[in-house]
């Protein structure tokens, strides 16, 4: 919300009354309008040139929302009436466009942030970018009391180290590339992964006359989207009011049990624990089913165990099998990039090396000298906007302190003098 009130002390060097909110994603919108609502200034930095970067350029197109809108919107606007249960990617684009225009957040974009460090002797957070639009390679640095991480979880793949992966000839990508099943139309796809995004390429890849090879190395929970009609999310939600978490995880997996029987037999076994005591525990989200089970059970997506090695033209399984394959995907996820540009002892105190906040939902939110976290919470958007609304009145109780303003003005003047 670049309705900030500051004063340039240099060319490149800016003072910002309120916050520096890094990343322009669902959860930097929402705590930048719950800031606006609060009557509080900031600054919202993304390296890209469009918010929510990475819906627009590292989805595919098939996405829709895994969960029902009611739980995927914003603070202060619903999702228009018109719009399905299960928004599209393109739904939700135009949805957090609205968002942004309703609210007045304009983000600076093509600010690629080098450090964030705080300043113990003036009290402050230095936020160092480069403009990546600019040809001079020009940098700003940003001075504010307080900074809020929305960089999210999602920030950069993860790219695993699978033994002959560079000596293969055909065609490597991560899912953040990959954009439909038409561009591998008859030819023989080994999916490396079997989360959501995993299940989701190998039933587009099928669907698109692609012959898709899915790799399930791990355990996992694959439940039906549904229950009787009703959203299973929303389901469990609604049963978690009244009744313990096992107890509502034996529940699911008696429901996924008479969707889809025992998964085991298709090559995909069940955690010990239930699915929301796993993801409670180790952040492991369920799969969601909108298709690929009935596929796998078909034989129409065959699933296979770990990689052992990959060969020039295709690849060798931990059973002793080896296919030829024209294409990889590596369904492999995303991973936080924050300790790449987060200094300082704030840094390794707040968050691990993954890059994730030390202390779990719901106690990740606030860090040391005005260090704030938001959208990490692995409780995707309905995580994110509950921390965006602690940040958010947190950082203006104390914006609101007369002495606030004047005080950190002040010695930002003096600093600034001295360079």
């Amino acid at each position: 919300m670049d309705r900030l009130a500051s004063s340039e002390t240099e060319a490149r060097c800016v003072w910002v009354n309120g916050p520096v909110i890094v990343g322009a994603g669902p959860s930097g919108l929402a705590t930048a309008a719950w800031l606006g609502r609060l009557g509080v200034p900031c600054v919202v930095l993304d390296r890209a040139d469009r918010i929510a970067s990475l819906w627009h350029y590292r989805t595919y197109d098939r996405l829709k929302l895994h969960l029902p809108k009611q739980f995927c919107q914003l603070p202060f606007l619903p999702f228009p009436p018109h719009f399905p249960e299960y928004p599209s990617k393109h739904q939700f684009l135009s949805y957090l466009h609205s968002y942004a225009a309703k609210f007045g957040i304009r983000p600076r974009f093509n600010q690629s942030v080098l450090s964030t460090q705080f300043d113990p002797l003036c009290g402050l957070w230095r936020v160092r970018t480069l403009d990546l639009a600019a040809d001079s390679g020009r940098t700003t640095e940003y001075i504010c009391k307080w900074v809020v991480v929305a960089s999210g979880e999602n920030a950069q793949p993860v790219l695993p180290d699978i033994p002959g992966l560079d000596k293969f000839k055909g065609r490597v990508l991560h899912t953040c590339a990959y954009k439909s099943g038409e561009d591998f139309r008859g030819q023989r796809v080994l999916v490396v992964g079997c989360g959501n995004s995993g299940m989701e390429v190998s039933l587009d890849l099928c669907n698109q006359g692609a012959k898709p090879y899915m790799v399930v190395r791990n355990s996992v929970h694959v439940l039906p989207r549904e229950i009787l009609g009703f959203s299973t999310f929303g389901v469990a939600m609604g049963l978690l009011k009244c009744f313990p978490l096992k107890l509502v995880d034996k529940f699911l997996l008696t429901c996924a049990l008479v969707a889809f029987g025992d998964t085991k037999k298709h090559g995909i076994p069940r955690p010990k624990v239930g699915p929301l005591e796993l993801k409670n525990v180790a952040g492991k989200t369920p799969v969601l089913d909108v298709g690929a089970l009935s596929k796998i059970r078909d034989g129409k997506i065959k699933v296979m165990r770990g990689v052992k090695e990959v060969t020039c033209c295709g690849a060798k399984f931990v059973d002793g099998q080896e296919v030829e394959f024209d294409a990889i995907i590596l369904a492999t996820g995303y991973k936080s990039n924050v300790p790449s540009w987060l200094k300082g002892t704030e840094s390794t105190v707040h968050f691990s090396e993954d890059g994730m906040p030390r202390l779990p939902f719901p106690n990740g939110w606030k860090g040391e000298n005005g260090l704030y976290t938001v959208g990490f919470t692995r409780r995707g958007i309905l995580g994110a906007c509950a921390d965006a609304t602690k940040i958010a009145h947190d950082i203006a109780e104390q914006w609101r302190t007369p002495a606030t303003t004047e005080t950190t003005r002040f010695i930002v003047s003096k600093r600034s003098s001295t360079q």
